[in-house]
Formats: C-alpha cells, structure tokens, sequence
C-alpha cells in the first residue's frame, strides 16, 4: 500500500527493498563477470585490485555516513536535513578522496592508470550508491529501484560495448560514468522530498557520531579481509586476487541472499520468541548452506568451456579455488544465521565475534597464501568462515542458557534482547 507523499508501507516496500538489493548485487557481480570475460588474466587482476579499493572505500563511506542516516527519526524536515547533509557530506569526501587515489595512481603501478580514474569518477559512484541510504529512510525503496535499476541497464551496456582486451582503466572510467543516468534520476527523485531541509556538514565531524561505530566493526568485518585481499595484489601476486575476485564473482548470488537474510531478518525474528528464533534460524543457516555446497557443485560440474564464457581467461585459476570457496560459502551460510540469532537475542555479543574471528579470518588468509599460494589463501578463508561460524553459535547456545536459567530456578524467563 501506498502511503503520504509516494511512501511505500508494509510487505510492498519489503519486497521492493529486496529487488533493488536484488539489482545493486546484480550489478557488482556483473561488472566482475564482464570485466573478466573482456580482459586478459593480467588485465582482470589489476581490475579486479582497483576494483577492490572501491569497494573498501565504498563500504567505509557508508558505514560512516549510510548506517547512520537510515536510523535517523522525525519529521520531515529533520529526514530532508539528514539526507541533504549526508549526500553534501559525501559528495566532498569522495572529491578529496577520488583527488588522493588520482595522485596515488601515479606511484603506484602496475595499476596505476586505473587506480588514477577510479579517482575521477569515485563522486559519481558514490553519491549513487549515497542516493538509496536516503530513499531508504525516506520510505521511498521504489525510487530506489529505479535508480539502481537504470544503473543496472547502463552498466551492462556500456561494458558490454567495451571491445576485448580493453584496458583496466578503460574498463574502471565506462563503469563509473555508467552510474551517471541513474544518479540523474535519484537527483530527480530526490529533489521534491529534500527541498523542505538543510545541509549541516558538522554532524559529522561531532564527537559520538554513530558513524564512527560503524566504520570500527566494518574495519574489523569485511574491511579487513579485503584488505587483504589487496595486500596479496601489492606484496604478492596481482593473479591472485584475480582468481579470488573471480570466485567471489561466481558465489555472488549467494551474497545478495546473505544480504537479505541481514537485512529483512531482524523485523520478522523480533516477532518470534527464544526458542523459535533459534529454531527458524537453524532452517534458515541450513538451506543457506545446501544452496551454498549446491551452487558451488553446479560449476564445479559444468564442463569447462561454460566457465570459460563466463569468466574469460581467469576462469582456470577460478577452477582451481571452486573446493575451497564452495566450502567458505557453505559456511558462511551456517555463519550468518548464527550472527542473525545474536542479532536478535543478545545484539552486543556480535562485535566480539566479528572483531576476533575476522582478524583469525585475516591471518588464515596470509598463512594460506604463504603456504599454498591462492588455493591456499582461499582454504584460509574457508577455515576462518568455520571458525566464526562455530563461535557464533556457541555464543548462542550460552545466550539460551542464561535466558532459561531464572525459569530453572522459578524466576521466570526474560523476554529475549530486542534492539
């Protein structure tokens, strides 16, 4: 149903917000998919370790500025400030951050020219990607969706165009102008809602800023893994990353699932009480983890001319990671249903395991690596993906316990943790 001023309520905005999470993970995985099928293994890797410093920078800008925004409450002349400050905010941090990976890209070869133009056109992509955290809060997920969808349409059409064995900087410069129509369009949309606010660049820079937690346990989650991944790239074999990107880019549909169990499981758990919660997340972890172990064997199946079509050049030495990641995957699955439960029973418990079991993630990347090359790397994030995962559901085992323990001694049971 359709609320006041073009809002979307209830199961209609749930299922939008799904389809337009379903379109932005569409569109990172194809950019990998088309990228690879274009460049030689050389070129994919050095894409692929430019491609990577984007999606750092991306996740760390919007830890800061997007987690925050979506939380913000009030009228709509509060909402409208909000997202006025935060894309402002935005725009001029991606043209201070866009001019220093410009310049690094003068220094840092072999990627350099690429690095170089992800630095021209890091505004764009990211106001873009700024534009949905405001429609979210805004109650506008259809805007969203169109917006994320013509981006969709474009970049596959603009890469597509690309001819074979076009350069990483060329590749990096067709994609970042490709987000233009649909940041066109969520400036349109955005125009009307927005005009009742103000721009107040100050919130950010305060002391408290809730973007400051966020940016932490996104350092410590998936930041640090990525980073490492780059630091493969820079201090050890560039291929590698390429094989690593390229898997990722296979097991990208089980990410946009992952994705949405995150972000539409609280809401429908909260309803549920202690043991339920449990209950619907152990199915949930389990068919993650079959859709996991299944989507990995159908490639690894699949004669190799089909992979080959999809990935290009890199394709062999994705062959080669398909074991591992379809066991990182597997896992990750059983993983994210268990950081799911602490979500909803006890929220403080999962900074702890993120935080120790990422930095394990990390090490078995490096120790891998150093042992077994990018075979070895892989098998190290699949063993660190077993360990978060186990520690994860052993929190929430001891989380049950003391929530039954007063009944055991008849005080009655606590309600479960809400956040």
């Amino acid at each position: 149903m359709t609320g006041t001023g073009g809002m979307l309520r209830g199961r209609t905005a749930a299922l939008v917000s799904v389809l337009d999470q379903g379109a932005a993970g569409l569109t990172n995985i194809l950019v990998l998919v088309l990228a690879a099928r274009l460049s030689t293994a050389s070129g994919f890797a050095e894409f692929s370790m430019v491609y990577l410093v984007f999606t750092v920078t991306l996740g760390l800008f919007m830890a800061y500025v997007g987690q925050e925004l979506v939380l913000v409450r009030g009228g709509a002349d509060t909402v409208a400030t909000a997202c006025r400050s935060a894309l402002a905010f935005t725009g001029t941090a991606a043209l201070a951050t866009g001019a220093v990976l410009a310049a690094s890209g003068g220094v840092v070869p072999p990627a350099g020219r690429a690095l170089m133009a992800l630095g021209a056109v890091l505004p764009v992509v990211l106001l873009q990607d700024a534009a949905r955290y405001c429609f979210s809060v805004l109650g506008r997920p259809h805007h969203a969706l169109l917006a994320d969808g013509l981006r969709l349409v474009s970049t596959v059409s603009v890469l597509a165009l690309q001819p074979a064995g076009a350069s990483p900087a060329r590749l990096v410069t067709a994609w970042g102008l490709a987000a233009l129509p649909g940041l066109a369009a969520a400036v349109l949309l955005l125009r009307r809602p927005l005009a009742v606010g103000r721009t107040d660049l100050r919130r950010y820079g305060r002391r408290g800023h809730l973007g400051q937690r966020f940016v932490v346990e996104f350092a410590v989650g998936n930041g640090s893994s990525q980073l490492a991944v780059l630091a493969l790239g820079l201090l050890g074999s560039p291929l590698a990353v390429g094989a690593l990107r390229g898997a990722s880019a296979l097991f990208g549909p089980l990410n946009v699932f992952f994705g949405a169990a995150n972000g539409f499981g609280p809401p429908l758990l909260n309803r549920l009480g202690g043991r339920a919660v449990v209950r619907a997340t152990l199915l949930l972890g389990g068919a993650l983890a079959v859709a996991g172990a299944a989507w990995g064997g159908v490639w690894w199946l699949l004669p190799d001319g089909w992979g080959r079509r999809v990935l290009g050049d890199t394709w062999p030495a994705v062959a080669a990671l398909l074991p591992a990641s379809t066991a990182q995957y597997t896992l990750m699955g059983l993983g994210v249903s268990a950081l799911l439960t602490l979500r909803v029973l006890s929220p403080r418990e999962t900074l702890p395991v993120q935080v120790v079991f990422s930095l394990l993630s990390v090490a078995l990347l490096s120790a891998g690596y150093v042992l077994a090359g990018a075979v070895g790397a892989a098998w190290g994030l699949a063993g660190g993906s077993a360990a978060k995962a186990l520690a994860a559901w052993v929190r929430v085992v001891l989380v049950r316990r003391r929530a039954a323990a007063p009944t055991a001694s008849g005080d009655g049971a606590p309600a479960p943790a809400r956040h």
